[in-house]
């Protein structure tokens, strides 16, 4: 299996060279390139086409939401998962708008980043409760009948751990099922409702 490859935009000089230095230990990444500024990223990303893209919300001058907007066209298969501080911030909510499919917190210790970074890119969507609750609450909250009968008994279990934002370790815990189980049922539900990603099944599973 090829590293997965990521680019990091984030201002903190001390931040940005301790998780260029953390994930660079870890073979499983490959750490393209680094930037302190979202302009210098939004010409230089397309360049790269990194698999992920760890942003920063809160840059000077442009955004990290403004930078995705100009970005993910562009960068078709990249992913973006958003870098704060605060995990209730609407600027969170504002960004899986955008494009993005999750975030890390700046307190997230570096195992917990690792398994978030790889769930991303095996097609999760790591977020936390409060904002996966916030995509809901946006889409005004009820099960869309087509995907109500769509999906299996345990699909419906697997879809509703996914909308309180849990890792995939923790939804196989709480089913008392294996890790692979969790990726099959996951992959079926993605099947079935023609998505791509944790914020498209919650969005269309939960639309008006």
């Amino acid at each position: 299996m090829n590293p997965i490859s990521i680019c990091i935009v984030e201002d903190s000089v001390e931040v940005r060279e301790g998780m260029v230095s953390l994930l660079s230990m870890d073979e499983r990444f490959e750490i393209l390139n680094a930037f302190g500024e979202a302009e210098t990223a939004t010409k230089e990303l397309p360049q790269w086409q990194p698999d992920i893209v760890i942003m920063d919300i809160n840059l000077p001058g442009m955004n990290g939401i403004e930078c995705i907007k100009k970005v993910k066209p562009i960068c078709a298969k990249t992913q973006f998962i958003m870098f704060t501080i605060y995990e209730n911030d609407e600027k969170v909510f504002e960004a899986l708008e955008a494009g993005a499919s999750g975030y890390l917190l700046k307190k997230t210790p570096l195992s917990k980043m690792a398994d978030s970074l790889i769930e991303l890119h095996e097609g999760g969507a790591p977020m936390s409760m409060q904002i996966a609750r916030k995509v809901i609450e946006r889409m005004h909250g009820h099960p869309a009948a087509d995907g109500d009968n769509l999906l299996t008994a345990r699909e419906n279990e697997v879809l509703q751990c996914l909308s309180k934002g849990w890792l995939y370790k923790e939804i196989a815990h709480q089913l008392n099922i294996t890790i692979g189980t969790v990726r099959q049922h996951i992959h079926n539900i993605y099947e079935k409702l023609h998505v791509q990603n944790r914020t498209e099944a919650l969005n269309k599973f939960f639309k008006k």
